[in-house]
């Protein structure tokens, strides 16, 4: 089979997610089209370089309803011939684009893609596009439905996480963010936004705060306490599906859990040949891809099963990986990932994760395979997995090998 490719990878600086974020009067389509044309000017790539454009991105509604992605490929300098394919898979919807490009290169379906994604969460509301799972009775009761944030409460009381855990976690994600970006581990990936007059709008992650510490998180009350105890009280939902668990303990809240941003990101995927006719030269190989569906009422606990899934399918063991980027939806879910494979901290979103620098739902897939990258680069490392967890019970997983 066809080798898939990794010759570039980028991302815009993340804004925060509010009408005082500097992002927030860039559109969906402006900011896609930002990426493309910048992996396009990187590249010197030019007619029908690529064969398609995948993007994803999470409430498809508004400005980022249609299909997205065509929609920035006529907006950017691509050439007109290359169509465009929007796509969702929740918060893993950037990850898989990226699956996708490389899989359809591995089966030869075109020598090269543009893959990855965008969410403007400041300028259309997380959940404005309505969910099945969530309004419509007859699949929300039998599937026990709870909002995320209950979920990741359900997995800090099954697998034994305190809030000092959570915020422990938290705590070191703005201290690695903050140092990754003081050490400009982030300059060779990070493209700044302009306006119309090419003046720099954005050009660092503003969401960070980086004199976060134990006590100013301990301050803060639990986000999901009061809609888990009080109507609709989802606690009694989720210990429905878990009866075996006394109550739900609530440990999360604004400081350790990922924060609302608007970003993109963007992954230019080829075969051999492709880099030979345009003088690339390949920086990793995708050497594997997987994703998997898990328990909807807990939800968030994909990155588990998904990595033993990927890692059987590639003959590899968890000691093969040199570094992991396990997307911070919550502190929890990262804690318990680091729990099932007892994999070292240290190991583990070296550079922060999305607790200190937040989570553009739809960009956050390609920006942590590019963050991984760039990081196995910096380190001479080898090998790196990528993870998210995903809304609905959804797990989706990237390996990526450094060439």
């Amino acid at each position: 089979m066809t080798e898939a490719y990794i010759y570039d990878a980028i991302r815009t600086p993340r804004g925060k997610g509010r009408p005082d974020g500097s992002l927030h009067e860039v559109t969906s389509l402006r900011l896609s089209a930002h990426v493309l044309n910048s992996l396009k000017e990187r590249n010197a790539l030019d007619g029908h370089a690529v064969e398609d454009v995948i993007w994803g991105n999470v409430t498809q509604v508004g400005e980022q309803g249609g299909c997205l992605a065509r929609s920035a490929v006529l907006a950017s300098d691509l050439d007109q011939s290359i169509p465009g394919l929007a796509i969702n898979r929740f918060c893993a919807s950037g990850m898989e684009a990226v699956n996708l490009a490389a899989n359809q290169v591995k089966g030869g379906a075109g020598d090269a893609y543009i893959a990855g994604g965008v969410e403007m969460m400041g300028r259309v509301a997380m959940g404005s596009d309505g969910a099945a799972i969530a309004v419509d009775p007859s699949l929300a009761m039998n599937s026990y439905f709870v909002p995320q944030g209950i979920s990741a409460d359900i997995i800090a009381t099954e697998y034994g996480f305190t809030r000092d855990d959570a915020d422990g976690l938290a705590v070191e994600s703005q201290r690695r963010a903050a140092a990754a970006w003081a050490d400009n581990r982030f300059a060779k990936s990070v493209v700044p936004v302009t306006d119309q007059n090419g003046l720099t709008i954005l050009d660092r992650d503003e969401y960070m705060r980086p004199g976060t510490d134990m006590q100013s998180l301990g301050a803060l009350k639990p986000s999901f306490k009061d809609m888990g105890e009080v109507m609709p009280g989802f606690d009694a939902i989720a210990l429905m599906k878990y009866p075996h668990l006394e109550r739900i303990n609530h440990i999360h809240h604004a400081g350790n859990s990922s924060g609302i941003v608007d970003g993109a990101a963007g992954v230019l995927i080829g075969n051999a040949e492709f880099g030979k006719k345009y003088g690339l030269k390949p920086r990793a190989r995708i050497r594997a891809t997987a994703k998997i569906g898990t328990d909807p009422t807990i939800m968030l606990t994909g990155p588990v099963p998904v990595t033993e899934k990927i890692l059987k399918d590639s003959g590899m063991s968890i000691s093969d990986i040199d570094l992991f980027e396990v997307n911070e939806a919550f502190a929890s879910v990262v804690l318990r990932f680091m729990q099932a494979f007892d994999v070292d901290s240290d190991r583990v979103n070296v550079n922060g994760g999305s607790i200190a620098m937040g989570h553009p739902l739809g960009a956050t897939g390609a920006i942590i395979i590019g963050t991984l990258l760039d990081e196995l680069e910096r380190t001479g490392k080898g090998t790196g997995l990528a993870t998210l967890c995903i809304a609905s019970g959804m797990g989706a997983a990237t390996i990526i090998e450094r060439v």
